[in-house]
């Protein structure tokens, strides 16, 4: 393999495990700093003991996040310095806000927040978790933004004399950071956060009643785990609404920005009418032969178009798309250059998020039905159901995110037609992939690295899991009540000492 596939096997293999955890953060630091405000509020401790519960969760997720997070950082410049020349001059302003603002803010109330039970007013200590959860959701607007910018680029101008983009002032810093582009992924990907957070504390309170039935603590089950379960449903049910309705929408804006992604996500082999819907693809070719439909005619045009038939149905296949990428750039890249993407790995990415998302928004409602009025859920098969499923809206987010990258491709930028449609090739704002990797890194290098972070992230991985593990089963001990009542209400003096209260 060479430098670039070795390259990119590592961004992918960091950047999926990265994924994995921060969907959870993103979510769960809102869930819990809205836990400890509704105890603020009410006085009843069950919401205090709920923000505690899984506070640990998210600041395990957190930590492993930070960890696996910095090494995205060095990849930029060690395996990719041709796209960071290219592309810096519009990075650095996103992602130096995302650094200085969002993580620094996010960082330092965490340690307010873990350090300052007993230390400060109940008051700053709730008000602490809200700024890590501004904090966390700020961090994810200006790496969205810096993201979106590679999958539409705006707000720069190219430069043929350093052949870089460059920002076109404040103006064009505004233009990066709202986006159209950027506010579609911030309100999909954050609302997809909120659905792996709500599945998270959903299935673990779920899991709590049957074995707090089981071991004859019918209180704990219906006083504490159950109003848990059912917040984290009603998350998880609000949450995968609007992740559907914002996929919707960032569906037909990607067909129109980024239409060989969605060609190929949507499976359209010929351009044409009325198309119907693709249910599965045989093969790895996108071809019309390869492709099995629902008979219903013009469903997927719909889905695009808004309309079943007619001219404004019209969707382009891969022939026509090709052709016309081939007369545009033809000039710089010259002929048999396919610029398509994986069609497999975009078409089944595709069905794949949507199909776990649907389940999980089924499981939430059933989950709200089982728990209805005075029910408890008391069979371990469901509860089984819901500890296993938990995973489903992690593993859509992750196939969300490999669409979002591996459907760019073969560009890491990708060209702005609409903006820039009227321009030539070379003076556009593109870069292939391949003139984006580092080139003087040896292929032996890049191999070592991709194998000793393989093995680390493993390792990590073990370690997360088993501590999350650890901390959930180990629930909540009733002999600890009193401690935690008598921490967040005790007189703040200039002789409390700061402790670990987690």
């Amino acid at each position: 393999m060479d430098v670039l596939d070795l390259s990119r096997w590592q961004f992918g293999i960091t950047t999926v495990y990265h994924f994995i955890l921060v969907p959870l953060t993103i979510g769960l630091s809102p869930l819990v700093a809205i836990m400890q405000t509704r105890w603020l509020r009410s006085g009843d401790t069950k919401y205090l003991r709920m923000s505690e519960f899984f506070g640990k969760v998210l600041l395990i997720n957190f930590a492993l996040g930070v960890a696996t997070g910095i090494v995205q950082e060095f990849q930029f410049g060690l395996n990719w310095s041709e796209y960071s020349r290219y592309v810096g001059d519009i990075f650095g302003a996103p992602l130096a806000f995302e650094a200085l603002l969002a993580f620094f803010m996010e960082s330092v109330f965490l340690g307010v927040w873990i350090f300052g039970r007993g230390r400060i007013s109940a008051k700053a200590h709730t008000i602490a978790i809200w700024m890590v959860a501004i904090g966390t959701n700020l961090s994810a607007f200006f790496i969205l933004a810096a993201n979106s910018f590679m999958q539409n680029p705006v707000g720069a101008v190219f430069n043929p004399e350093t052949g870089r983009a460059e920002l076109d002032g404040m103006t064009g810093f505004l233009e990066v950071i709202f986006s159209t582009t950027t506010l579609y992924a911030v309100l999909h990907t954050v609302t997809a956060s909120f659905m792996v957070a709500g599945a998270m504390v959903a299935g673990i309170s779920i899991w709590w009643i049957v074995r707090s039935l089981k071991n004859d603590n019918e209180v704990e089950a219906r006083e504490f785990w159950k109003p848990s379960a059912q917040f984290g449903l009603k998350v998880l049910a609000g949450a995968g609404i609007l992740v559907i309705g914002s996929g919707h929408f960032i569906g037909q804006h990607m067909y129109q920005i980024q239409p060989t992604k969605m060609i190929a996500a949507m499976g359209i082999a010929e351009s044409g009418e009325g198309q119907g819907l693709a249910l599965a693809m045989i093969g790895t070719e996108l071809e019309e032969d390869n492709i099995i439909s629902l008979p219903i005619p013009g469903l997927e045009s719909f889905m695009v178009t808004n309309s079943f038939s007619g001219p404004d149905s019209y969707l382009i296949g891969v022939d026509e798309v090709q052709e016309n990428f081939d007369a545009k750039f033809n000039e710089v890249y010259g002929d048999g250059v396919d610029y398509m993407p994986n069609p497999f790995i975009a078409f089944y990415s595709f069905r794949i998020m949507m199909a776990l998302g649907f389940a999980s928004v089924g499981l939430s409602i059933l989950g709200l039905f089982l728990l209805r009025k005075d029910k408890l859920i008391d069979n371990d098969l469901i509860a089984k159901l819901y500890t296993w499923t938990i995973p489903f809206p992690f593993i859509a987010s992750s196939f969300g995110w490999i669409l979002t990258e591996m459907g760019r491709q073969p560009w890491v930028v990708y060209p702005n037609f609409e903006r820039e449609g009227e321009l030539t090739a070379s003076e556009m704002m593109h870069l292939l992939t391949q003139d984006g990797v580092s080139q003087n890194v040896l292929s032996a290098e890049v191999l070592f690295s991709v194998i000793a972070f393989t093995l680390l992230y493993l390792a990590l991985g073990i370690v997360w899991f088993r501590l999350i593990v650890r901390y959930v089963r180990e629930g909540i001990n009733p002999a600890d009540k009193l401690l935690l009542e008598e921490a967040h209400s005790s007189e703040v003096t200039e002789d409390t000492k700061l402790s670990f209260a987690y």
